[in-house]
């Protein structure tokens, strides 16, 4: 990163609207404006290469003679291994079949606005004294909350939105809100904050691939990689141990 005086944030963010001491640039982050569409066109590729993506009900997952069944939506899909990669819902479906994991979660909220006028924002900015980020994204400008440690599924309480989005207007000309409701986010944290990936024992064939808290955007494609590597018999790229899912027992 590099230091930025007033005068270069000014340059860089023109339609900013208050006056900075100074700033940190970051010069070669990535930011997806729609990862949405970046899931989809995975998934996409994955039926052009041959795959299937079929729908069903996760928590009906239960172990047969030969593997694993699940209840889809045009009847049961049946397979000789399975891999459970449901974030914040997993430990619904390992501990059903017997393995319990110490899975939590932290909760976000994000939402999106216009902007008014012809007001631009060209990357994410942080603003470390409110704790937020204010970045561009395709359905507007968002804005993200710190985290919410709080119950999967207690109703949302999105107080830090509603604390931050005053000091969000005072650095950026924002106009209305985008949505209705905010988006909740649930993040699948492990105590050491590492995922979970790897054969679960006692249950032949049952794998884990979850538990990427915040980063699960960013690990998603390299940890199925490694759990494909595992799962083939192949050379895995980098050392499992740290992230077996027993590693709590």
């Amino acid at each position: 990163f590099e230091t930025v005086t007033p005068d270069k944030i000014k340059e860089m963010e023109p339609h900013l609207t208050e006056t900075f001491a100074g700033g940190l640039f970051m010069s070669d982050p990535v930011s997806v404006a729609d990862p949405g569409a970046v899931g989809k066109a995975y998934g996409d590729l994955f039926v052009k290469r041959g795959g299937a993506v079929l729908r069903g009900e996760a928590r009906t997952l239960s172990q047969t003679t030969g593997g694993f069944e699940v209840l889809g939506e045009d009847g049961v899909i049946s397979g000789r291994e399975c891999v459970v990669c449901l974030g914040p819902w997993s430990d619904d479906v390992v501990r059903k079949l017997g393995f319990w994991i110490p899975l939590g979660v932290k909760r976000g909220y994000h939402m999106h606005y216009s902007a008014k006028g012809n007001a631009t924002l060209n990357r994410p900015l942080l603003d470390t004294d409110n704790g937020y980020v204010l970045t561009p994204m395709s359905k507007g400008l968002r804005i993200t909350t710190g985290a919410e440690f709080a119950l999967r599924d207690v109703a949302p309480t999105p107080v830090q939105l509603d604390k931050v989005e005053p000091a969000a207007r005072k650095l950026f000309p924002l106009d209305t809100r985008v949505e209705t409701e905010p988006w909740l986010g649930r993040r699948p944290c492990l105590p050491d904050m590492l995922p979970a990936i790897g054969p679960i024992p006692g249950i032949k064939g049952l794998w884990a691939n979850f538990g990427h808290h915040h980063l699960g955007f960013t690990l998603g494609p390299v940890t199925g990689r490694l759990v494909a590597e595992m799962m083939t018999g192949g050379n895995a790229f980098t050392d499992p141990a740290p992230y077996r899912p027993d590693r709590f027992a």
